[in-house]
């Protein structure tokens, strides 16, 4: 959160529409990829920088040019100007910050969505991936986060399997987005996988250990569900057509997309619960734990008053103490205290009032 409060400041002062990159520097380099097809033949290529402008309108067929990294602003400036984008989109395409939505502008609709994976250290991270949708084009943005749920999609188009190649560019911006609420899935079952774990040690063996992992959980859900939420709404927005872009037969296809969100959504907060529900098992064995240490201190000092109150007592050194001439005074004093230590400890037994340890 600070990272992010720190970018933003470098926002103070300048003009909308101005391109300052905001969010974590994933990738240095830009890569740019092309794809063009229809029902017939499915062409691919790895544009440069000087051809990257090449128009997509009017070209034959569907045309999705995918840029990752999104650092390299003169770049996107350029491929801004060249598809006239309008400059608050530009703007929201490098402020990686954007939460799930969609704007339209024209003849182009602009889609903001979140790309969620698991890092080489288990840690959950999200990518955000911006679209835009044209009549037969579509244009996508990526941070440059390690890993690709889109080659699925391009793996469909290579073969030509499915309805993909036959299909327009709305079809293609839903099987992306589709491409990313699986990934959701795999997500949520590595996290599953880890809730599961903490749950039998919290159980078991709570330790501060637990609590930690509890809390990294629960900050790993709160990233979900503020990538999930608005996700629901923006695909429920694309179902009902707001946007004449989208044709009447995709909404079908949207449909399923929404349900596979709610799922999402009714599994995050299912597992929110579940972490909390743990967060209360650990607090309540803490508690017992001390509850258990208190007993036992408890009965020591139990044990201890009525010695300590004769040892005090044949303490004070008075002339004319009845026992301080007494030969068998001191072993029968030790004695009498032996037996009430004793006699103290068998009565908490019975009463069981004496803690695991003790027995």
């Amino acid at each position: 959160m600070a990272k992010l409060l720190k970018s933003r400041s470098l926002k103070r002062g300048v003009s909308p529409g101005t391109l300052v990159h905001i969010g974590e520097r994933r990738s240095a380099d830009t890569v740019v990829s092309l794809m063009t097809y229809d029902s017939s033949f499915c062409n691919e290529e790895t544009p440069t920088f000087d051809t990257v402008c090449a128009p997509l309108k009017g070209v034959k067929g569907i045309s999705w040019l995918n840029l990752e990294g999104v650092t390299q602003l003169e770049i996107l400036r350029r491929i801004g100007d060249c598809y006239g984008l309008h400059p608050l989109v530009m703007e929201d395409i490098v402020n990686t910050d954007q939460r799930p939505k969609k704007e339209e502008y024209g003849d182009y609709l602009f889609i903001v969505a979140k790309m969620l994976d698991i890092s080489a250290d288990g840690r959950v991270v999200a990518e955000q991936v911006s679209m835009i949708l044209g009549d037969g084009w579509l244009l996508t943005f990526q941070e440059g986060l390690d890993g690709d749920p889109f080659q699925p999609v391009r793996e469909r188009l290579r073969a030509g399997k499915g309805r993909i190649r036959g299909e327009g560019a709305d079809y293609l911006a839903y099987a992306l987005l589709d491409a990313m609420v699986d990934h959701y899935f795999v997500v949520l079952e590595r996290l599953a996988e880890r809730i599961e774990l903490v749950e039998e040690e919290v159980v078991a063996a709570p330790n501060r250990g637990s609590i930690r992992t509890i809390h990294d959980l629960k900050q790993e859900m709160i990233l979900i569900r503020r990538s999930v939420w608005p996700l629901r709404e923006l695909i429920g927005g694309l179902e009902r057509r707001d946007s004449e872009l989208i044709r009447e037969g995709t909404t079908l296809y949207l449909r399923d997309l929404y349900d596979h969100t709610v799922q999402i959504i009714d599994t995050v907060e299912t597992s929110r619960e579940m972490l909390s529900g743990m967060l209360d098992i650990y607090l309540s064995s803490e508690a017992n734990r001390t509850n258990e240490v208190m007993k036992v201190l408890t009965v020591y000092a139990t044990i201890f008053m009525p010695l300590t109150f004769i040892v005090g007592l044949y303490g004070m050194n008075f002339k004319y103490m009845p026992e301080l001439e007494w030969r068998w005074g001191y072993p029968a004093t030790l004695l009498l205290m032996a037996l009430i230590a004793v006699g103290m400890m068998l009565y908490f037994r019975r009463k069981q009032w004496l803690g695991r340890n003790f027995r």
